[in-house]
């Protein structure tokens, strides 16, 4: 073993529904504007185009169950999304094999300092100031496919403060998951512990501190997160 010059970063985890188990995180991989009505929400043609992605940092998920308003914004959205925790990877998955490799399923949000990201989409830049901040990525427990399956189907549905904000259907995905797998693993090689965050359905909108979001997908159950 190395010695190493500083102390290691702890592992981050998410949390297996019905166990003590934890599932390590090694990297986050985001999918976007993969619901055609969101895509038009935000400026964008709906028709299935080569899909696109960017990352958080694996210690921006966080399953406790409040989302602190983060610096310097003053326009920070919900996205609520379906997250996908591989247990194996590779490269050049083919897709007929691509879910052989997920190990489960959850709830996440991908919040979002909306205001930065579009001063960023301006100048044409990266858009991690707007995506990748701290605990920008609330997360519930993880649910193993041999509980669940594999979803490709169930209502979405976000609501903030009792108020519905965010419904559709997991079969509105443009790219499904096997599809979302095996593009990624033409650039990169996956690996057991990658996560997907499998996009958001139209409804994005601005929280407030003190407002209470509660995310539920059909087969998957909910989560409620506070924002501090």
């Amino acid at each position: 073993m190395p010695a190493y010059a500083i102390d290691l970063a702890p592992v981050v985890g998410i949390p297996v529904a019905d166990s003590d188990s934890v599932f390590p995180v090694r990297r986050v991989y985001c999918i976007g504007r993969n619901y055609a009505a969101h895509a038009v929400e935000m400026g964008h043609d709906p028709d299935r185009e080569p899909p696109f992605f960017f990352q958080k940092n694996p210690n921006n998920l966080d399953p406790s169950g409040t989302f602190p308003y983060p610096p310097n914004s003053s326009d920070v959205h919900h996205e609520t999304e379906m997250l996908v925790a591989l247990k194996s990877g590779g490269t050049n998955i083919p897709q007929d094999q691509a879910l052989d490799h997920v190990f489960g399923y959850g709830l996440s949000l991908d919040m979002t300092r909306r205001d930065l990201q579009g001063a960023q989409k301006k100048m044409g830049r990266p858009w991690e100031i707007g995506k990748a901040f701290e605990r920008s990525g609330p997360c519930g427990p993880l649910h193993p496919v041999s509980s669940v399956g594999h979803p490709d189907q169930g209502r979405v549905e976000l609501k903030v403060n009792g108020e519905v904000r965010q419904e559709g259907d997991l079969n509105q995905m443009i790219w499904k998951v096997p599809e979302m797998i095996s593009y990624l693993s033409e650039y990169f090689e996956l690996a057991a512990g990658d996560v997907i965050m499998s996009g958001t359905p139209a409804g994005v909108a601005a929280v407030e501190r003190g407002d209470v979001m509660v995310m539920s997908i059909e087969g998957l159950g909910g989560m409620e997160v506070k924002v501090v």
